[in-house]
C-alpha cells in the first residue's frame, strides 16, 4: 500500500477539497496522511479514513508564519516513511521538494490556483517576487501535477513546460436536495482580497434580503469595516468558519449564492471556485462572474445569472431581479438539480485515482472506487 503525504497550510477541519481527495485515495488502496496547521481556534478533527496531523505554530500570519510552518513541516516529514509526497499549492512546495530529493520518492504538485496571480500576492511587488522565485525554482521539477481548470493547466505548460491533468474541484453528490429555500443570499468560502466584498457589501443597501457570509480570511477585518461604514449591519451577517457537515445546511437552504471575483488577478479570472459547484449541488441559483470557465458551464446548464462588471449597481440590480422573478429562479433551480447529476465528484474521483495509479503502478480505479 503506497504511503503518500499531502501538505497544506490551512486548518484541516474546513478543507472539503482535501477531505475528498484523501478519502478517495485511501479507499482506492493508498495509505494517506494529510498534514495541516493547528490554529488557536481549531475545532476537533472529524474522524476520517485517512490520517490527519496538524502542526502548531507560534506565528499565525505573515512571513514569519510561512517560514516557521515550512521549517516545522520539513522536520516532521523528514522522519516519516513515505512513498510519495504532494504539495498543495505553492506555500508548502519547498519542504515537499526537499523531502522528495532526500528520500528519492515521486513528488506531485496539486495546483488549486495560480498562486502568484492571487490579488493578495500580485498586488504586493516584493511578496510577488519572493513567491514567483519559489515557483520558478520548484514547479519545473514537479513533472507530475494536476490543477482545477484547463486554463490554469495551459498557463503552467506555457510557463514551465509541465503538462498537468485537470481534475475539477466538484462536491460529492447530495442525496436529498432541500426543497425549502429561504430568501437569504449566501457567500461561502474564503473572505479574502479579490472577492468583490468592496462592491457586494455596499450593494446590500439596495437589496431587500439578508446576506450571510460563511468563512474567514485575510479580508475579514476590512469586510466588517465596510458593513459598519455602509450601515448594513441589519442585512449582512458574518457566521465565521463552519464545519462542512454544518455548512451544507446553510447552502441547501439559501435562495441565491454568490461567486464573485475581481478580474485583475489572473488566478481569479481562470478560476473555478469550490462554491460555484457547491451551490449547483444544493440546487441554489447564483450570481456569478462571466469569466471564461464559468460562462462555458453556464452556457451548457443555465444555472446562474452572469455578471460582466461586479460593481455595486450591477450586483444590486441582478440580485433584486432574481429575488423578484420567481419563475426565473425556479428555472435556474431546476437546472441546478439536473446539472448536479453530472457536475459532481464521482467522475473527477476516477480521474484522480487514475492519475495516482499511473505514478505508483496500481490498477484501474474502476474496481476500487
Amino acid at each position: 500500500m503506497p504511503r503518500i503525504y499531502f501538505t497544506v497550510t490551512n486548518d484541516l477541519s474546513y478543507d472539503q477539497r482535501m477531505q475528498r481527495i484523501c478519502k478517495a485515495l485511501q479507499q482506492a488502496g493508498y495509505d494517506i496522511t494529510l498534514v495541516g496547521r493547528l490554529m488557536p481556534k481549531s475545532i476537533n478533527i472529524d474522524n476520517q479514513p485517512f490520517i490527519q496531523k496538524r502542526l502548531p505554530c507560534l506565528f499565525n500570519k505573515g512571513k514569519l508564519f510561512y517560514l516557521e510552518f515550512n521549517i516545522r513541516l520539513f522536520i516532521y516529514l523528514l522522519f516519516k516513511k513515505m512513498d510519495g509526497i504532494c504539495a498543495i499549492d505553492l506555500d508548502t512546495i519547498i519542504p515537499c521538494y526537499l523531502i522528495s530529493i532526500i528520500k528519492r520518492i515521486p513528488r506531485i504538485y496539486d495546483a488549486h490556483e495560480l498562486f502568484c496571480e492571487m490579488k493578495e500576492v500580485v498586488s504586493r511587488p516584493r511578496i510577488y517576487r519572493i513567491w514567483k522565485w519559489i515557483e520558478q525554482k520548484t514547479v519545473p521539477h514537479f513533472i507530475n501535477g494536476y490543477t482545477v481548470s484547463q486554463l490554469i493547466a495551459e498557463e503552467f505548460k506555457s510557463m514551465y513546460g509541465v503538462t498537468y491533468e485537470v481534475i475539477q474541484n466538484m462536491p460529492s453528490p447530495i442525496q436529498a436536495i432541500d426543497s425549502l429555500h429561504e430568501k437569504f443570499i449566501l457567500y461561502q468560502g474564503a473572505v479574502n482580497e479579490g472577492r468583490c466584498f468592496e462592491t457586494l457589501i455596499p450593494a446590500m443597501k439596495n437589496v431587500n434580503a439578508q446576506l450571510l457570509i460563511c468563512g474567514d480570511g485575510n479580508f475579514m477585518e476590512q469586510a466588517q469595516k465596510l458593513v459598519s461604514e455602509h450601515q448594513v449591519a441589519n442585512k449582512v451577517s458574518f457566521k465565521g468558519m463552519i464545519a462542512p457537515d454544518k455548512l451544507v445546511h446553510y447552502t441547501s437552504r439559501a435562495y441565491i449564492g454568490i461567486t464573485l471575483f475581481e478580474k485583475e488577478a489572473r488566478s481569479n479570472f481562470y478560476s473555478l471556485a469550490n462554491r460555484f459547484f457547491d451551490y449547483i449541488q444544493s440546487g441554489v441559483p447564483q450570481l456569478c462572474v462571466s469569466y471564461p470557465l464559468y460562462t462555458q458551464i453556464n452556457d451548457q446548464y443555465d444555472i446562474a445569472i452572469m455578471i460582466d462588471e461586479p460593481n455595486e449597481v450591477q450586483i444590486a440590480q441582478q440580485l433584486n431581479l432574481l429575488l423578484q422573478d420567481t419563475a426565473r429562479w425556479q428555472q435556474l433551480h431546476t437546472n441546478c438539480i439536473k446539472a448536479a447529476k453530472e457536475l459532481n465528484w464521482q467522475k473527477e474521483e476516477i480521474k484522480l485515482v487514475t492519475f495516482y495509479n499511473k505514478i505508483f503502478g496500481k490498477t484501474s480505479p474502476h474496481n476500487n472506487t
